[in-house]
């Protein structure tokens, strides 16, 4: 009888910490999640995770209490809208961006990247290694 040499898993990057499962975020859905002391609101757009500040630029109320589609999260509390890929604010009340966080999936974790600066609108896009 063999053995299956299952090959180990890869490290995770330096400034990366699992936040959920793939799983525990349906297509659609909104988490919510906290690493350290940054409450995070994760996002899954047609299987692609995105990852927002969990607060509201506009009165700083929670947005993974709101509304998800496409790629615009609303907030629950006075409508403000964000692109969940670039922070960007929509829609009036809110005109500052949220802060968005490099998001890495492999298999079922989801990481996100909290240390160093803000991610550039190209970063935050999901980035996905072969399984």
């Amino acid at each position: 009888m063999t053995e299956d040499p299952a090959e180990p898993a890869p490290p995770v990057p330096p400034g990366y910490v699992r936040v959920a499962g793939l799983d525990e975020i349906p297509l659609g859905a909104l988490k919510a999640a906290r690493v350290g002391g940054i409450a995070l609101v994760l996002c899954n757009v047609e299987g692609a995770v995105f990852a927002l500040e969990d607060n509201c630029s506009h009165q700083h109320f929670p947005l993974s209490r709101g509304e998800l589609i496409d790629h615009e999260l609303t907030c629950d509390w006075h409508g403000a809208c964000f692109d969940v890929r670039t922070g960007d604010a929509l829609t009036l009340p809110a005109v500052m961006p949220v802060r968005t966080f490099q998001v890495l999936v492999r298999g079922n974790d989801v990481l996100v990247r909290t240390e160093g600066e803000a991610p550039t609108p190209a970063e935050a896009l999901i980035q996905r290694d072969a399984v």
